[in-house]
């Protein structure tokens, strides 16, 4: 899954090229074409696009849609597989999609290119991008890559994060989305999903060990993010798909979630019993998507203070070359009356 880091300078030319089918200073169109139209017993018709294709990882918005909760509140959603090149955040600043999902920091940065993109909710209270090494390899803290080679997206903001936060170099190797080279070498490092490529390296006899990036200090929401113009001009529905989407994650992280589970596999053969539990166990594990309820963390939940926090660190990165107001790219309004109480 490192497929989904979209930091890379690719992503930036993507975004750049976004921007342009948007229209030189004029507003996007509002969203795909179905989302101005009605489906069944007056449903509103949006689309969400995803990072990648449909994983566990997804659980949440599946099981909204397979048991009806997009409906019953008033939606007819369409959840659009991404790949490789299909990145949400153009589709979503072009209106070829109403919803799609992608990091905090991503967002941001786009925002400030000239996208008119809104985050309305969190996906994941925490970003399960890591760093994977071989359980006897060498390497146990982020201080111990200094003077190595990584496998990672060239341009990736939590790059420079580190290597400024733990005073080290490291040379990167640019990803080729594959574990042949992490199989065959010992002190081979590489940017991986948590809650996904150690469940293949393992499989293949390989034990490994992470270091979340989130846990270095690192730490960017995944996000759920909308146009800005569908969001002025549906607000409510924003506010529905928010509200069944957390209801979705909750019930799939804290129950079984057969009915989102078999259509992922459906959709993802790829994704089998195994896989799934795997990730789900490992989303569980370092409370990716609720959160620590100590530290005042829940499901969906976005914090002024943590919208803040990021955009100093990109500014301190020089990412930013200035902090930018909250209210260009996120958005408070949305939350389920709970979670908005939190954000105050």
């Amino acid at each position: 899954m490192a497929q989904r880091n979209h930091a890379s300078a690719l992503f930036c030319a993507l975004l750049a090229a976004a921007a342009s089918l948007a229209g030189c200073g004029r507003p996007a169109q509002t969203a795909a074409p179905g989302a101005q139209a009605t489906g069944g017993a007056g449903l509103l018709k949006v689309s969400l696009k995803l990072d990648w294709y449909p994983t566990a990882e997804h659980g949440g918005f599946f099981q909204a849609l397979a048991k009806g909760y997009y409906r019953d509140a008033g939606l007819d959603v369409t959840i659009l597989p991404g790949g490789p090149g299909a990145f949400p955040l153009p589709f979503v600043a072009t209106g070829r999609a109403d919803f799609g999902i992608g990091r905090f920091d991503d967002v941001i940065l786009a925002v400030k290119q000239g996208l008119p993109l809104l985050v309305v909710c969190a996906q994941m209270q925490h970003d399960p991008q890591a760093i994977m090494v071989h359980e006897d390899g060498p390497v146990r803290t982020f201080r111990d890559l200094d003077g190595r080679s990584v496998m990672s997206n060239p341009g990736s903001n939590w790059v420079a994060f580190v290597q400024m936060r733990y005073g080290v170099k490291f040379n990167l190797i640019p990803m080729d989305y594959g574990l042949g080279r992490f199989m065959a070498d010992r002190d081979f490092i590489q940017q991986c999903f948590v809650s996904s490529e150690p469940f293949f390296a393992e499989q293949n006899g390989v034990k490994t060990r992470v270091l979340l990036i989130a846990s270095g200090g690192y730490d960017p929401y995944r996000v759920v993010l909308t146009n800005r113009t569908f969001a002025k001009s549906h607000p409510d529905a924003v506010r529905a798909f928010v509200a069944a989407t957390i209801r979705g994650y909750r019930e799939f992280m804290e129950g079984n979630g057969a009915e989102a589970r078999a259509r992922i596999q459906s959709e993802n053969p790829s994704q089998s019993p195994q896989l799934m539990d795997y990730s789900v166990a490992t989303l569980r594990r370092y409370k990716l998507v609720e959160g620590d309820a100590a530290k005042g963390e829940r499901m969906g939940l976005l914090t002024p203070e943590r919208a803040k926090a990021m955009v100093q660190t990109l500014v301190d990165l020089k990412a930013l070359d200035a902090p930018m107001p909250l209210g260009d790219f996120v958005s408070f309004d949305f939350l389920p009356p709970a979670s908005a109480d939190a954000a105050r």
